[in-house]
C-alpha cells in the first residue's frame, strides 16, 4: 500500500506544526522530520550550491528533465518511519506524475522517487546515519551522499530492511557510472563534483 492511500488526518500534527512555525521564524532553513526528530539546517553555503548545480548537469543531459522523470530540488519526501515523518532531500529524480502522489504537507509518496541526494553541510552525519535509514525505509532505490567533510562519493542502492544492501564509496580521480534504474545512463566526475562543493564549514 502506498503512502498517499492512506488516510492521515490533519487536526492533530503537533510535529509538523512546529516544523512549519520554524520554518515560517527562519527563513531560508530546511526542517525536516526523521524518526520522530524535528531536523534544522541553516541556509546553504555557496559552495554546497555550486555542488548541487555541478550534480544536476549530468541528469539534464541524460534527458531526464522531461516527460517521463523530473529532476527537483528541495521537494518534500513522505516517510513511512513515523506518523509525521518527512524529508527534503538536496536533490531528487521523481517520475514526471509525482504530483499525482501529494500526500501532505508538500510532501510526495516515496513511490515517485527514483533518486534522492545530499550535499553534506555542518549535518554530515544526519545525511550519512539518520537519513540512509529513513531513506531505506522508504524504499528509495538509489541515495547519493557527496560528503564534502571527507571528500568522497557515497552511492547506496538496493533497500531492504532499513538499510543499503549495497554501499560504494568513491574517491576523486573516479567516474561514477548511477544504476540503469534512473532511465538514462548517467556519470558523475568525483573530482568535479568535490571541487565546487569545496571543504565542509565548521560547525
Amino acid at each position: 500500500m502506498s503512502a498517499a492511500s492512506v488516510e492521515r488526518p490533519h487536526d492533530d500534527r503537533p510535529l509538523i506544526a512546529e516544523a512549519n512555525r520554524l520554518m515560517d521564524r527562519n527563513p531560508g532553513y530546511r526542517v525536516e522530520i526523521v524518526g520522530g526528530q524535528i531536523l534544522a539546517s541553516p541556509p546553504p553555503d555557496g559552495a554546497h550550491a555550486s555542488a548541487l548545480t555541478n550534480l544536476m548537469l549530468p541528469f539534464l543531459a541524460a534527458g531526464l528533465h522531461g516527460t517521463e522523470s523530473q529532476v527537483l530540488q528541495g521537494i518534500g519526501l513522505w516517510l513511512p518511519s513515523g506518523s509525521e515523518d518527512y524529508a527534503v532531500p538536496d536533490l531528487a529524480l521523481v517520475d514526471a506524475d509525482f504530483q499525482e502522489h501529494l500526500v501532505e504537507n508538500n510532501c510526495y509518496d516515496p513511490i515517485a522517487f527514483r533518486l534522492v541526494l545530499e550535499v553534506t553541510s555542518n549535518n554530515y552525519q544526519s545525511d550519512l546515519r539518520t537519513k540512509v535509514s529513513a531513506y531505506a525505509g522508504a524504499d528509495v532505490p538509489v541515495y547519493v551522499v557527496v560528503d564534502r567533510r571527507h571528500q568522497r562519493l557515497h552511492v547506496l542502492t538496493d533497500p531492504a530492511g532499513g538499510g543499503y544492501g549495497n554501499h560504494r564509496i568513491h574517491a576523486p580521480g573516479e567516474i561514477v557510472t548511477l544504476p540503469d534504474s534512473l532511465g538514462a545512463k548517467v556519470t558523475l566526475d568525483v573530482a568535479e563534483i568535490l571541487t565546487a562543493g569545496g571543504l565542509e564549514p565548521a560547525p
